[in-house]
């Protein structure tokens, strides 16, 4: 991790570490020790084996898991719930089945207390943000799955996040689908200036979208490598064709191949036993 001076950090982990209580009395080391600092407007991208931690990280940070030792921080100051500027997306289809496009879009702010205009200007524009204004009367059940995580991710636009978490987001979408809303991400960025941290298990994905992908061990997870993709801000799906995404994504899998195949038990060719 590169040294900072505190300035341009936007949320900071020291030493965190997250252990679960089994029903067999036994402890479970999920997480950790993690030292991170996410700086202020970066798109960071964080991949590793399945069960490594990267949900449980990504739920410490947005206030709805405590660590079980160490620090974590959010604009200088202590997580303690969720903290005002964090909007979370997660994979799973959030969109409430019986409201509307624009009434999913509104719940957040309606909950919130805002008033009925405020409520109509944000939503009018995450809609159209997001391209749903032909949709806004429209149940989920009518849309497609693309649309509905277009969807959750406009009720999180609204609240008008400072730092956006998304874990897996376009999981259960096809892989051109999943090419397009990564573009869609990347506007949703630029425009916000919001800081953003995306959990992914799809190597390409993360290195199209990230400036900065953390790779994390097997369980306990923790960070054992950092690559700057050195993207322009101004990116879209075509980087993809640029040899350097193929160094990119070629030096994520040498990491993870070898967490993974520890994640399974099976030693890597050429490992000591």
């Amino acid at each position: 991790m590169t040294a900072s001076d505190g300035s341009d950090v936007h949320a900071r982990l020291t030493d965190v570490t997250r252990v679960f209580d089994l029903a067999s009395g036994a402890k479970l080391q999920a997480l950790g020790p993690i030292d991170l600092d996410i700086k202020r407007g970066e798109f960071f991208g964080v991949v590793g084996p399945s069960g490594c931690g990267k949900s449980t990280l990504l739920d410490i940070l947005a206030g709805l898991s405590p660590p079980t030792a160490g620090t974590v921080l959010f604009e200088g100051k202590p997580i303690k719930g969720v903290p005002d500027g964090v909007g979370v997306v997660f994979q799973e289809d959030a969109s409430f089945s019986w409201l509307s496009v624009h009434d999913n879009v509104a719940f957040g702010l309606r909950r919130a207390g805002y008033d009925a205009a405020e409520i109509e200007r944000r939503v009018t524009y995450a809609v159209g943000f997001m391209g749903l204004r032909d949709f806004a009367k429209a149940y989920p059940a009518q849309l497609s799955g693309g649309m509905r995580q277009r969807v959750c991710i406009a009720r999180t636009l609204v609240l008008q996040p400072r730092l956006i978490l998304l874990d897996e987001p376009f999981g259960a979408l096809d892989q051109q689908t999943r090419l397009l809303m990564g573009e869609e991400l990347l506007r949703l960025w630029r425009e916000t200036g919001a800081t953003v941290m995306l959990i992914t298990h799809a190597l390409d994905e993360a290195a199209m979208l990230s400036d900065r992908v953390g790779v994390m061990s097997a369980r306990p997870g923790k960070f054992i490598d950092f690559i700057e993709t050195q993207w322009p801000r101004e990116r879209d799906s075509r980087v993809v064709s640029d040899p350097h995404f193929g160094e990119i994504t070629s030096r994520l899998w040498e990491k993870l191949r070898v967490e993974s195949l520890k994640t399974m038990g099976t030693a890597a060719p050429g490992a000591a036993p």
